[in-house]
């Protein structure tokens, strides 16, 4: 998978900080895999049960060219549309790299600033 051009800082205060970038280097390349262009930074957090993926620049250039057109909404469906379809990929991701079972998998974008958040509920702490 694909490494991203820049990495924020992959340490927590957990100790967790190769597991965090092992995480952000899967989700950055599925992101790639499945709509053509990943992100270009991500940072992983990890705090007991809960993983979160925050994800910057990921938009690609035809939603890019959408948004200046007037067209947030569509963008906002359509990324909601593709992390459904990449759900089982980013879990099994994530279940193989940490040894846990993920129970809830939540996703959100915004638009300005381009980021999103991937959220991984594990069954139990890391």
């Amino acid at each position: 998978m694909p490494t991203p051009p820049h990495e924020g800082p992959a340490t927590d205060d957990h100790g967790h900080g190769a597991l965090c970038a092992g995480i952000s280097r899967a989700v950055v390349g599925l992101f790639s895999e499945h709509t053509g262009r990943g992100p270009t930074k991500a940072r992983t957090t990890i705090n007991a049960d809960l993983i979160v993926v925050l994800l910057h620049d990921s938009m690609t250039h035809a939603e890019k060219t959408l948004v200046r057109a007037g067209r947030p909404a569509e963008v906002l469906q359509m990324r909601r549309t593709f992390q459904e379809t990449m759900r089982p990929s980013l879990v099994a991701a994530v279940e193989g790299l940490t040894d846990r079972t993920v129970v809830s998998f939540m996703s959100a974008n915004d638009i300005d600033p381009d980021a999103a958040a991937e959220i991984f509920v594990m069954d139990r702490a890391i």
